[in-house]
């Protein structure tokens, strides 16, 4: 138990440095994540033998839920709902041309039967939203005519549509079902899956507004909660769980609940865990000494994907809305295949009417490709077709970025000697970028006109812009001891380094912004501030 636990830990940390050396080389992080179940694996240092795909599919399954929820959380529908009916046009129709496309290129070319060809077509249907997300947001993609929230809204609801698709070929190679029944199958999947995470959501919704959960962070846990509802209610009528789960997010997401930004941002966190957890136990599942076995069809059917099928899906779909030819060439190049393609395979594997293991390991070497290749040749093919514009954000169209404003306050109490006090708002030189927001007099707050007279006593309401860029900033604290030599020193001459500053003193409880004539004294706690 202690050994599963200590590789747990090495796993996690080794997936955190991962992380941070793809965004170094420009390689997508989920890339890694898989090499290094592969070096754990079967085939890897540590050989651990693990072939067990129904235990997979069900691991795999349960995190894509996740996935699919944090998709459509934090989504900010103000930002796409411009290009919203080109995102589920690409999602659906899209996803129908590419599979269809693909499965007959894999029927024609590489003489597998039509159904067969359907299959890998339908699995491969679905672009990835955890590998389109982490290169946008990583790499800063800032990209022109919406092309950014066009990406996330399509990456994020055409999981389930794959999904629906390689159900259906999957019954029909069953040879049990009738078309009727098929036909039933899909319908059911679209109603029971769009009601469910219509009720889920607006169940959660109202509850998060209205109830007192208790402790801190219990919201968090119901929204966990509300997503695996969201897929399993409307599984047990037969509904597409994928696709309540994406709706129910999408929905609560852009609803005023309390505390949205901190439940995002949880999210995010846990997102990481599951995109983790879902790569290594694939990369873990596969056997490295069987790809050169697939490796060649693997690459024709990733060329087809890559350079025909998605290219005429974005065509066919995004030419009526006159986009630009270098923005389809970019959404085109942006399908990238990932973690939903290899679950649905597992689940072909795993089907009484299927039960082939190849199919896992072609549609596992097509996504090692599109990572690779598409995925870090991504930044650099928006450069080519001149697709970035510095005057968008990408992160706009994130929940956690854009949902709340990034305007502070800063409290400036008006002492007697105050510069400030006896003069007016308009004679007051201020930082440019900031404005007096408020001047609060006697507990009441004074809306500030240029007239307004500063008096001793008063409390001044400071606005300016947020400093969200935190990457190298780092705050600490030291504590002034009796026998320390700082003591009885102004600030100036207390030989702190050249990269810190001390923004604040706390001194018996109240808190004190300091200059360099302030004099230091027992007890006081010094915040720092230093750049890494």
């Amino acid at each position: 138990m202690n050994l599963l636990l200590l590789l747990g830990a090495v796993v996690m940390v080794a997936c955190i440095a991962g992380n941070k050396l793809s965004g170094r080389l420009g390689i997508p992080t989920l890339f890694f994540f898989i090499a290094l179940g592969m070096l754990f694996g079967s085939d890897g240092l540590l050989r651990i033998h693990f072939e067990d795909y129904a235990f997979s599919e069900k691991v795999c399954s349960a995190a894509l839920i996740i996935i699919m929820f944090y998709g459509g959380f934090g989504t900010k529908w103000k930002t796409a709902r411009p290009v919203a009916v080109q995102s589920v046009l690409l999602s659906t129709l899209g996803v129908l041309i590419t599979a269809g496309l693909t499965g007959l290129f894999c029927h024609l070319v590489l003489k597998t039967s039509l159904l067969e060809g359907l299959l890998i077509g339908s699995v491969l249907g679905s672009t990835d939203a955890a590998s389109v997300f982490s290169i946008l947001r990583s790499r800063k993609l800032n990209l022109k005519y919406g092309t950014a929230p066009m990406l996330e809204i399509e990456s994020g609801s055409n999981d389930p549509c794959a999904y629906m698709m390689t159900v259906t070929v999957l019954s029909a190679m069953s040879g049990a079902v009738s078309a009727g029944s098929i036909l039933w199958s899909v319908l059911a999947q679209l109603a029971f899956g769009i009601a469910g995470g219509i009720l889920v959501a607006l169940g959660a919704g109202w509850i998060l507004r209205r109830v007192d959960l208790g402790s801190d962070g219990f919201e968090s846990i119901f929204l966990v909660a509300a997503a695996l509802a969201s897929y399993a209610l409307p599984s047990l009528a037969g509904g597409n769980g994928y696709l309540s789960a994406y709706i129910a997010g999408i929905l609560l997401g852009n609803q005023e609940i309390p505390g949205k930004k901190s439940l995002v941002n949880f999210f995010d966190a846990f997102n990481g865990m599951m995109q983790m957890l879902i790569f290594f136990l694939l990369g873990l599942l596969v056997f490295p000494s069987r790809l050169p076995q697939v490796f060649l069809p693997s690459v024709l059917i990733a060329l087809f994907l890559t350079l025909v099928a998605r290219p005429a899906a974005v065509a066919l779909l995004l030419t009526p809305f006159r986009a630009p030819a270098r923005q389809q060439l970019l959404v085109a190049w942006a399908g990238l295949r990932g973690a939903a393609s290899i679950v649905f395979s597992i689940v072909a594997v795993v089907s009484p009417g299927y039960g082939r293991e190849s199919i896992f390991q072609i549609v596992f070497c097509v996504v090692l490709l599109s990572l690779l290749f598409q995925g870090t040749l991504l930044p650099l093919a928006s450069r080519v077709l001149n697709m970035i514009d510095d005057r968008e954000n990408v992160m706009k169209t994130f929940n956690d970025y854009s949902e709340e404003t990034n305007v502070r306050f800063l409290r400036l109490e008006i002492g007697e000697h105050h510069p400030w006090s006896g003069r007016l708002i308009r004679d007051i030189t201020s930082i440019p970028g900031t404005l007096i927001a408020a001047v609060i007099r006697n507990g009441v707050p004074v809306i500030p006109r240029g007239d307004t007279l500063i008096q001793a006593g008063d409390s001044v309401i400071i606005g300016g812009e947020e400093y969200q860029d935190q990457d190298g900033i780092e705050l600490s604290e030291i504590h002034v001891e009796e026998e320390s030599r700082l003591v009885g020193k102004p600030l100036k001459a207390a030989g702190l380094r050249r990269d810190c500053l001390v923004v604040l003193i706390r001194r018996d409880g109240a808190d004190i912004i300091p200059d360099g004539e302030t004099v230091l004294q027992k007890d006081d706690l010094l915040v720092i501030f230093t750049h890494r």
